[in-house]
């Protein structure tokens, strides 16, 4: 089941209205996990980084070991002709995807050559201004470069972030707070974080455990041009419990403010708002 509405799909070099069928049974994709995707959007007429998201996809499928077989610059002209077909206003979703066809003469690692490729639009409307979410902790963790690709955006780490976020609505939030492996925070089950304490702006370094994010460093560098200090550390669930204002960071939404930590509440504080308001403001001047 898709996630959006009036879906098209780009693939074997062209455009196609619908969910178009994919992959196959036996492609390396489908057997054993080597997908990678990445996830743009169109709101208003704006691709915000479309262009680094493109160039994203073809790193993380470098990671897995899948050859890239589209330029990032030809991605987004191609993006672009698919989102031509959408009315003016509509929010898009914008997801390209490469996967392994074949693997070696065992089968685990994939063939260098030949790549399954594909890009899907699904209109999904961007959450109203009001909307918040609630965080907990949980007992999964983020993994290491050592023992999965976290340095792609691959499929195959999502089962790990979907117990993530299942154990977390079970218990009434809306996502997890999640670990690395050391116990200091390294992000949510779906997006980056960032905190807020005496007006100052904290995010956890990157640590090779999670994607540093497109829109995470958009935040980063608007906030840093408009004056407010954003520093990069190291950060416990303590620190967290001590901020004045807590908000998510992702592709999907942009800004999501987080009003509860377990049993500590937030305000939707002024530099949330200001992030949000930045972020929209660069957005519209890149158009």
């Amino acid at each position: 089941m898709a996630t959006g509405t009036d879906i098209r799909t780009y693939f074997e070099g062209r455009w196609h209205d619908g969910d178009v069928a994919i992959m196959k049974a036996a492609d390396h994709g489908a057997w054993l996990g080597t997908t990678v995707f990445d996830g743009a959007r169109m709101v208003d007429g704006r691709t915000p980084d479309l262009d680094r998201h493109c160039a994203r996809v073809n790193r993380s499928a470098e990671a897995l070991m899948i050859t890239p077989s589209v330029t990032a610059a030809d991605m987004v002209e191609i993006v672009r002709e698919g989102l031509s077909a959408y009315a003016p206003g509509t929010a898009v979703y914008i997801r390209p995807m490469y996967w392994a066809l074949e693997g070696d003469f065992l089968g685990v690692v994939p063939k260098q050559g030949p790549t399954g490729f594909a890009i899907s639009l699904e209109a999904i409307p961007m959450a109203p201004e009001d909307a918040t979410s609630t965080l907990t902790r949980t007992q999964f963790h983020r993994p290491v470069l050592a023992d999965a690709v976290v340095n792609a955006k691959a499929g195959c780490l999502y089962p790990n972030n979907a117990r993530m976020l299942a154990e977390a609505r079970a218990k009434g939030f809306g996502n997890a707070l999640v670990a690395d492996a050391l116990g200091n925070v390294a992000e949510t089950a779906t997006a980056n974080i960032f905190m807020v304490r005496d007006g100052v702006v904290f995010t956890p370094i990157p640590n090779g455990t999670f994607l540093a994010g497109i829109t995470r460093a958009r935040h980063i560098a608007n906030l840093r041009a408009d004056g407010v200090e954003v520093v990069e550390k190291v950060l416990s669930f303590a620190d967290f419990h001590a901020a004045d204002e807590v908000f998510m960071s992702g592709n999907m939404m942009k800004v999501t403010p987080v009003t509860a930590f377990d049993d500590t509440t937030f305000q939707v504080g002024p530099l949330t708002r200001r992030a949000r308001a930045l972020y929209w403001d660069w957005a519209a001047s890149e158009r």
